[in-house]
């Protein structure tokens, strides 16, 4: 596990060959490139609005599921199904389903608009719809895992809580408030951590519904060091940028935990 990551780190101060082979120290100046390509800066900010569009959405819309699927109604093991159902779909097959959706003529969603008396629109093929599009396809891809732990949290919750919140007279809203969330509070957590990371990794949906277009709207940092190794065999640049993705996340991840574990009830 640790190997690629230590070679990541040396290749970062090397120019490479074709076959990703050292050739030449250069220091820093793999990093120094970074900075100063504009390319790089704007998959930062592109890969930080999809982060931000991401998670909070995806871990609300899987709480909205849970505590809906948490219910004592009949029938509602179908819906616990289907809510987790993503879980079970692989990356590739998720983003060609997505694809088909997304198809300006043929798509369901321009056609479902297009019922309403509403424009059509260019979902993977406008700048700023290609990047709403490939988060919509994420938050979808991601409900499954975090839905599932969700109720399984909540399902951990103490009945009698509740019951004797009830007895007092608190309506649903106030439990929420005061028992369901503070005694979620560490499986939120996790689930927030993860989901935080794995957006930082989006990868596949990316490559197959937008490959990084339109006018690099879509370039996140994960998809530019593929592509900087892979189809341009910049080896040396494409490292340096795995570097800064993992101590961009490691800092981040770190903060979150200094700060947000703060608010988390493990009793």
């Amino acid at each position: 596990m640790f190997y690629p990551m230590i070679y990541s780190l040396y290749l970062s101060f090397f120019f490479t060959d074709a076959q990703g082979s050292p050739a030449l120290f250069v220091g820093l100046e793999n990093y120094a490139y970074l900075w100063e390509s504009a390319s790089f800066r704007r998959s930062v900010i592109v890969t930080l609005l999809f982060v931000a569009m991401t998670v909070p959405a995806g871990v609300v819309l899987a709480l909205f599921l849970a505590l809906i699927a948490n219910e004592k109604l009949r029938g509602i093991g179908f819906f616990r199904t289907i809510f987790a159902s993503t879980l079970g779909m692989s990356v590739a097959a998720s983003a060609v389903i997505w694809l088909f959706m997304f198809h300006p003529t043929a798509g369901i969603l321009n056609a479902m608009l297009l019922g309403l008396n509403l424009p059509a629109l260019s979902w993977l093929q406008d700048s700023t719809m290609a990047l709403v599009s490939i988060a919509i396809t994420t938050v979808w891809m991601n409900t499954g895992f975090s839905f599932l732990i969700l109720l399984g949290g909540l399902q951990n919750i103490d009945e009698h809580l509740y019951e004797s919140a009830r007895i007092d007279g608190a309506g649903y809203f106030y439990q929420l408030r005061r028992i369901t969330v503070p005694m979620l509070s560490p499986t939120l957590f996790f689930i927030i951590t993860i989901s935080f990371i794995n957006a930082f990794q989006s990868f596949g949906q990316v490559d197959i519904l937008t490959g990084g277009g339109p006018a690099e709207a879509t370039n996140l940092i994960i998809y530019s060091i593929y592509r900087e190794a892979f189809i341009y065999y910049q080896f040396g640049p494409a490292s340096a940028m795995a570097i800064v993705l993992f101590a961009a996340v490691l800092v981040l991840t770190l903060l979150q935990f200094k700060f947000g574990e703060r608010k988390v009830h493990y009793q």
